[in-house]
């Protein structure tokens, strides 16, 4: 985390001359120009022990701690680019933006882009990078962060269904929005009474969920479907597989391999949350006998270190790995749509699978904790939610029991 240029430099480090209690010193961010410096807190303390160790450290307090100063790091650093693009870089300036409330919305979603870019994580990062050109179509390239009150928040709300987007995504526009303020009350940027959301302020509306969720009749004639095409085959036994093993998402499903098999069972961790809980949370899937002939069909050559399906070869790079994954959903969706519209049964996606598979459970008797631990989710609710649809099938045919008189 060094930044360098025209004269300006911007790093972190552990300011030793002024310690705290129990032997810790504070964490600051040091911007340095013509001989001077300035120094911005990030609020963390680490003992000298733990600064050495913090780039490599895996002790999740600690990989805390640096994402809080990495933070704190990429919002100066945003701050001072943006200044010295402009040709006004001065501390006054990086002083009035970063401790008066002038600091840009803008520039707080480039430093959360440059960091889920650093990190790999293309998908969250191409997500985040959406977000700011909706918000940026609705208040231009300036917005102060402190402008942006419940009523700015409801505007943009207004905005964004005049461009006729859904309440799902009005509510993808919301949550991203409130987690670069969450992050911008951390580091003191904004204070509590400023933030917009929350009850008595602006509440993201749930959207509402797809009821995607075949029955097995419908997933047993998927199975037995064949149009002659190897291709079609492929594309419906990779969605077959989505399905079975335990819904997984296409992101985790390209990137199995065959050392994740263990006695019988495949072992994984869902990419969307292994960077965003406190606890591993690995899931575990009996490799059923129709799983093991779509392996031993379409997979790779059986060896530890080999993907299970040649759809990666381990060369990319997170871009490149999150393109493939991205035309890979794409290739069986094409292919599942088809099939969907030869047997009569509608629009079948990847989603379809791992709502299937949720739904199936659930309608034949299975617990929804068990429900929730295989599909990796992190409480209960977002699973009630995926399991919204059933409940309202049930009662509907429960009302109907009520006229057979």
């Amino acid at each position: 985390m060094n930044y360098s240029k025209d004269g300006i430099t911007v790093a972190p480090f552990i300011d030793t001359s002024h310690p705290k209690k129990g032997g810790k010193y504070p964490v600051k961010i040091r911007v340095t120009y013509k001989r001077a410096r300035q120094y911005y807190p990030t609020g963390k303390a680490l003992t000298p022990e733990e600064w050495d160790a913090m780039p490599v450290s895996k002790s999740r307090s600690i990989v805390a701690v640096r994402k809080d100063i990495e933070n704190s790091y990429n919002v100066v650093r945003n701050t001072v680019e943006e200044l010295a693009n402009l040709g006004s870089f001065s501390f006054d300036n990086l002083n009035k933006r970063l401790k008066s409330g002038d600091m840009l919305l803008n520039s707080a979603f480039r430093a959360k882009i440059a960091e889920l870019k650093a990190q790999d994580r293309i998908g969250s990062m191409l997500v985040y990078n959406v977000v700011l050109q909706g918000i940026e179509r609705f208040a231009g390239v300036r917005v102060p962060i402190d402008a942006v009150t419940v009523e700015w928040v409801r505007r943009y709300e207004k905005f964004l269904l005049k461009e006729q987007k859904s309440t799902t995504t009005i509510g993808i526009h919301m949550r991203h929005l409130r987690a670069i303020l969450n992050d911008a009350c951390r580091n003191g940027i904004i204070k509590d009474g400023q933030y917009p959301f929350g009850r008595g302020r602006y509440e993201i509306q749930a959207g509402e969920g797809r009821k995607m969720a075949l029955t097995l009749e419908q997933i047993g004639k998927i199975a037995g479907y064949d149009d002659g095409s190897e291709t079609t085959a492929r594309y419906r036994d990779y969605w077959l597989f989505l399905y079975l093993c335990n819904g997984i998402n296409v992101a985790d499903f390209v990137k199995l391999r065959y050392r994740d098999i263990v006695n019988g069972e495949i072992c994984f961790v869902r990419q969307k949350t292994e960077r965003t809980t406190k606890t591993r949370k690995e899931i575990r899937v009996v490799i059923t006998e129709r799983m093991q002939t779509i392996i031993d069909r379409w997979g790779n050559r059986k060896a530890a270190d080999n993907f299970i399906f040649p759809i990666l070869d381990g060369t990319e790079n997170a871009a490149r790995r999150h393109a493939k994954t991205i035309a890979a959903t794409g290739y069986i969706n094409v292919r599942m749509r088809t099939i969907g519209k030869e047997l009569g049964i509608g629009n079948i996606s990847t989603y379809t699978a791992r709502h299937s598979f949720a739904t199936v459970l659930k309608r034949a008797g299975a617990n929804i904790a068990y429900i929730s631990e295989s599909l990796g989710h992190q409480d209960l609710k977002t699973t009630e939610n995926y399991l919204a649809g059933f409940e309202r099938e049930e009662r509907q045919r429960n009302a109907e029991l009520l006229t057979k008189f």
